[in-house]
């Protein structure tokens, strides 16, 4: 059942994302008003798509939040396996299951690390052009791009304040 269930899931929701799909339901809307002037504009000739779009929206929800379940479980699968296969920290794993208010807080602990890390590189490449050593390209565009985040990030948290 569930297989059988997933086939179709996959399928409609391909199917309703064409430009055909589209293209199709303008035509239905425009036949449907066309032809209010010979129903009279009756309320039957309104039960019509009114019924008919709250049945096709019904049931699109639940084909599409399936497939959107799927998406993103497979997605989570792929970056689990990216994390543990990597030097990253394997206690990312799973944090989706997490609540909102811990995911939020290590994402902080996350942006905070980043800032320390964009704070050493700037300070090394400054330690490099004090002392006269020569710097690189290289040291010069990654002191900059540090510069750039540590000013991005004040302005994004000032923001976030204002709010």
């Amino acid at each position: 059942m569930e297989r059988v269930f997933t086939t179709i899931a996959n399928r409609v929701a391909h199917l309703a994302g064409l430009p055909p799909t589209f293209a199709i339901c303008v035509l239905i809307v425009v036949v449907w008003a066309a032809s209010g002037p010979i129903f009279g504009f009756s309320d039957t000739w309104q039960l019509v798509i009114n019924t008919g779009t709250t049945i096709v929206t019904f049931l699109m929800v639940f084909l599409i939040q399936n497939t959107q379940n799927r998406d993103g479980a497979a997605v989570q699968a792929k970056l689990d396996e990216l994390i543990r296969v990597s030097r990253a920290h394997n206690r990312f794993i799973g944090i989706e299951h997490l609540t909102e208010s811990e995911v939020e807080e290590i994402r902080d602990k996350c942006e905070r690390a980043a800032k320390r890390h964009d704070r050493q590189i700037a300070e090394m490449a400054a330690k490099k052009a004090v002392s006269g050593k020569k710097t690189s390209k290289d040291d010069r565009k990654i002191a900059d791009a540090a510069a750039k985040k540590t000013v991005a990030a004040k302005d994004g948290s000032k923001k976030k304040a204002a709010a």
